[in-house]
């Protein structure tokens, strides 16, 4: 399941924690409990014994004995209370669930991680904050403390964290680590800006559609249709010669009598064929032919050869390239075996072909739908985003395609007619000039709680850019970036409960309906169905606790403000 987002998972759901605060005591925490901000976003490794923080010319120090006491049992001493004295009584409780906390990480999961291009990238950031204790980068001390704290018998705690940091005195930068306290603020603060925004214009729509809704009908539900199940694997000879490309699929074949239309699903990253089943099969009871390619280079095994050591990347660049190949290559060969293959003759329609995508996946169903890579855009935004310190973590994966400069940009697949993109990331990989270059109808699915691939960065702005007038955009107001996503017993790491989010069958019964909706709206051109594609149905299916809302425009001026301040939105 994105097993190299499971450190960040863990930083983020601390991070949480705070804000859930009231506002002002959220600022007052920010500035007197600086040793929590600081600990919660970094991951320090092997013996500090007390934290030094600096502001200007200033310099406060304070013993990790301090911390464990008062985290433990609430001990305060008279070096943790001049602190205390400052915050309110409840963000006091808040420190001490952020300093004990426990993140169960494999500690050579997280070695991996730490290893990687994206790993390091965290790293070096976070090091400017979190210093040794000579006041150079805590780059080195934050891996090697966080890798020890996740092999401690305790495990990975940000207590722990502290006492396996390899010089005696943790300094933090007061300066910068404020700086990312206000960055993160920012960008929580605009993205609650833009989902208002996007509840508001979604009821505006549904009290203009005038669409009654007692005549529509549960669209999660199952259709009548049974299916074959096939699997097969594929050979690309053009691609890693001499031995070629290797991918599995699945296919859910319909039984019936005429030829059915085609969808495509893409899995995320660190993920497998088995995480969207629940909607293949869903698709093919409706009268759907489902393909389900497995992207080799960025699946569940490709994350267990990275934690085992065999592999050196979480994603390797030439993906962005083969995910979409994958996708028209299993097109091609599906084609050729209907013709002369008795299990698959005359079985499939390939005039009327949609493509389904979640996160990586979704910039795979993108691409296919015809946005465009702008590496320009990309090297620009990249540098920007490190120069300004962007807290969009999907920027660790989109900057890693810059190393395919000079090959193939556009994999628009002519068959493609429709196409939907979960959590997708490409705001920098494509930029403005990327997405207008999408010509077909397009959903895109954001969740409000995103903090792999922010709402706001990653789908709401991107979706201002389309210019195709068939465009929808559907928001899981309590949704997480793993919500959609379903279980599958060969996930490199499985996320707590926390990280995934509230009811995840929820958000799976969306997709199931929106799916349906959509496609037999777009690909089999059921006109019946367009109905279903308002702002009226989707609040018959909202519920408690992620509620679903629908816009297919947004008002400028509203975002514009919000992306004004914020790193990344640009």
């Amino acid at each position: 399941m994105v097993s190299f987002l499971s450190p960040v998972a863990f930083l983020t759901r601390q991070h949480n924690r705070i804000l859930s605060l009231p506002i002002a005591n959220r600022r007052r925490f920010w500035g007197s409990l600086w040793v929590g901000l600081a600990i919660a976003w970094g991951q320090p490794s092997l013996g500090a014994e007390q934290v030094s923080a600096t502001y200007g010319v200033f310099e406060r120090t304070l013993s990790v004995d301090a911390l464990e006491a008062y985290a433990k049992y609430g001990q305060v001493d008279g070096e943790l209370a001049p602190y205390l004295n400052l915050a309110p009584r409840d963000s006091r409780d808040t420190l001490r669930d952020v300093l004990s906390a426990r993140a169960d990480l494999d500690p050579v999961a997280v070695s991996q991680f730490l290893y990687t291009p994206q790993g390091e990238a965290l790293l070096q950031r976070l090091g400017q904050a979190i210093q040794s204790g000579s006041g150079g980068s805590g780059f080195k001390g934050l891996r090697s403390a966080l890798i020890l704290a996740a092999a401690d018998e305790e495990g990975l705690t940000l207590l722990n964290v502290l006492r396996h940091f390899p010089t005696p005195t943790l300094r933090v930068n007061f300066n910068q680590t404020f700086r990312m306290a206000q960055q993160l603020q920012t960008l929580v603060n605009a993205s609650e800006t833009a989902l208002a925004e996007v509840r508001e214009q979604s009821q505006r729509e549904a009290d203009t559609e005038n669409l009654s809704s007692d005549g529509f009908v549960d669209l999660s539900q199952p259709g009548r249709l049974t299916w074959d199940e096939i699997s097969m694997t594929l050979r690309d000879p053009s691609r890693n010669p001499p031995w070629g490309h290797r991918f599995p699929v699945d296919l859910y074949v319909p039984r019936t009598t005429e030829p059915t239309p085609i969808i495509v699903i893409s899995h995320g990253l660190g993920s497998d064929r088995n995480a969207f089943r629940y909607l293949a099969e869903h698709l093919a009871s409706h009268g759907f032919a489902v393909f389900v390619p497995e992207h080799s280079g960025s699946n569940a095994k490709h994350m267990e050869a990275l934690l085992a050591g065999q592999e050196q990347e979480i994603a390797k660049p030439q993906e962005f390239i083969d995910r979409p190949s994958d996708v028209s290559f299993l097109l091609d060969t599906i084609a050729v075996l209907s013709r002369s293959d008795p299990q698959l003759h005359d079985r499939f329609d390939f005039d009327r072909v949609g493509v389904v995508g979640q996160s990586f996946g979704g910039y795979t169903a993108l691409t296919l739908a015809g946005a465009e890579l702008n590496l320009s855009h990309l090297a620009q935004t990249c540098d920007r985003a490190r120069e300004e310190q962007s807290w969009n973590v999907s920027f660790l994966l989109q900057c890693r395609a810059l190393a395919i400069s000079g090959q193939q940009r556009q994999f628009r697949d002519p068959r493609i007619r429709g196409a939907i993109a979960i959590n997708p990331v490409g705001s920098a990989l494509f930029g403005r000039s990327g997405y207008q270059r999408i010509e077909i109808p397009i959903a895109i699915v954001a969740s409000g709680a995103d903090t792999v691939a922010p709402a706001l960065l990653e789908q709401i702005q991107p979706f201002r850019w389309l210019n195709v007038a068939e465009r929808y955009l559907f928001v899981l107001g309590g949704g997480t970036h793993f919500s959609t996503i379903g279980e599958s017993e060969e996930e490199a790491v499985s996320l707590p409960s926390a990280v995934v989010g509230p009811d995840p069958s929820l958000a799976r019964d969306y997709v199931r309906a929106l799916s349906l909706a959509f496609f037999q709206t777009y690909i089999v051109e059921n006109l019946e169905f367009r109905d279903y594609l308002s702002a009226t149905y989707v609040r018959t299916l909202s519920r408690d606790p992620i509620s679903l809302h629908l816009v297919r425009q947004l008002e400028d001026a509203p975002l514009e403000t919000a992306c004004t301040t914020v790193a990344g939105c640009w």
